[in-house]
């Protein structure tokens, strides 16, 4: 055997560079267009299951008879077990609501597979630049198989919630586990909830983009918080758990600082939580109560923001917003009050723990209830679960 010899030539290191870089973005596009095809396919499978009405022909026992055909007619292909079938089936179903734009959209996708997903999404989104529909539909394409079986669980047939979760995967670049955590936290319903003065205060779409990264309620169920408290021991526990504090916030958000110094006139003053978002380009000043909202506290917080402006804010950053997160408040006051101000801010709640109904007389099951219930589910389980093989 020869022996093996190192060439420190710069010119042969920069085309051993180049030649990785081109192989993994080679297997990067493959995986992409494998995912896209899959995806079609399972949508051309659950289409055929509707429009042929395969079990109102064959009967309800079919679909077990169809994936065992598919596996001897195919034998090693995965995602052809009875569930992931019923899966392809809801997954059609879930969105081919407004059929006729939709099959639109299908069709151009069918007839262009040999084209990168990259340049059929780029040339639908230019000829459909103002149907956010349209894009929405394209985006189902972009996302794994396992993340469209989760979310079909998950939104139990609404598909703007649906559509959301696909954006935001998009967007996000979410793991299936930090989807499911995203859906369990319910961010449909509190993203870009927070009641704001943005739209007067901000340009656009600069106000459009700040509104959509608050929530109301922020879950601060991470803090770990269960008995009595004060506004210093829940800043405390927010920052001790800094990672979880950075994901509820969202993506963007980079933190400056706790109890920030900033020294206006001869007065020391110091905010309770300062970061700065890099999409936006802007300070995010955060105030925490754990009271209810008072008018007052939009005085401090409002303070705070001007003064950030003044000595924090650099020429081509963005104007400062503020954000309040406290324990409860009155909406119609609190957009009263954000109406007296001409700074931008947001007002939102905080959540420690999801707060369920103590059990009563009446509501406890009984044993019969139980068995009757385990029952139902043991004999959909196959229905609805499917393997993880077949998520992948």
């Amino acid at each position: 055997m020869g022996k093996s010899i190192t060439i420190m030539d710069k010119e042969y290191k920069d085309w051993i560079l180049d030649l990785s870089q081109r192989y993994r973005r080679s297997q990067i596009k493959a995986a992409v267009k494998v995912n896209m095809e899959k995806l079609l396919f399972n949508w051309q499978l659950g289409r055929d299951i509707v429009e042929m009405h395969v079990e109102e022909r064959w009967g309800e026992k079919v679909i077990t008879q169809l994936s065992k055909d598919l596996r001897l007619a195919l034998p090693g292909v995965e995602g052809l077990s009875r569930s992931n079938i019923y899966y392809c089936k809801n997954f059609y179903l879930l969105y081919s609501q407004d059929s006729e734009i939709v099959q639109q959209v299908i069709g151009q996708l069918e007839g262009k597979t040999n084209a990168s997903t990259s340049e059929i999404v780029h040339q639908l989104e230019g000829q459909f630049a103002d149907n956010i529909f349209v894009q929405q539909v394209v985006g189902l394409f972009q996302i794994p198989w396992g993340h469209h079986c989760t979310i079909i669980d998950k939104v139990k047939g609404d598909r703007k919630k649906a559509l959301f979760f696909v954006r935001k995967t998009i967007e996000e670049g979410w793991s299936r586990g930090v989807l499911e955590t995203w859906i369990a936290t319910d961010l449909y319903n509190r993203e870009g909830k927070a009641i704001t003065n943005f739209h007067n205060t901000l340009p656009e779409p600069m106000s459009d983009l700040a509104s959509e990264i608050t929530k109301d309620p922020y879950n601060f169920a991470f803090a770990g918080i269960r008995g009595k408290y004060n506004e210093r021991l829940l800043k405390d526990a927010l920052l001790k758990n800094i990672t979880d504090f950075l994901l509820e916030l969202g993506t963007g958000f980079s933190y400056v600082g706790k109890e920030y110094r900033l020294q206006i006139g001869e007065t020391e003053n110091f905010i309770d939580l300062l970061f700065f978002h890099i999409p936006l380009n802007c300070y995010v000043v955060i105030e925490v109560k754990i009271d209810k909202f008072t008018p007052g506290d939009l005085g401090q917080l409002g303070t705070y923001v001007v003064a950030c402006n003044h000595i924090l804010k650099q020429s081509h950053h963005n104007p400062t917003i503020g954000l309040l997160v406290c324990k409860s408040k009155d909406n119609l006051l609190a957009q009263y009050a954000l109406e007296s101000s001409n700074q931008p801010i947001g007002i939102s709640e905080f959540e420690l723990e999801k707060l369920y109904p103590t059990k009563v007389e009446g509501m406890i099951p009984t044993i019969e209830e139980l068995e009757d219930k385990l029952n139902d589910r043991l004999s959909s389980e196959e229905k609805e679960n499917p393997s993880e093989d077949d998520k992948q």
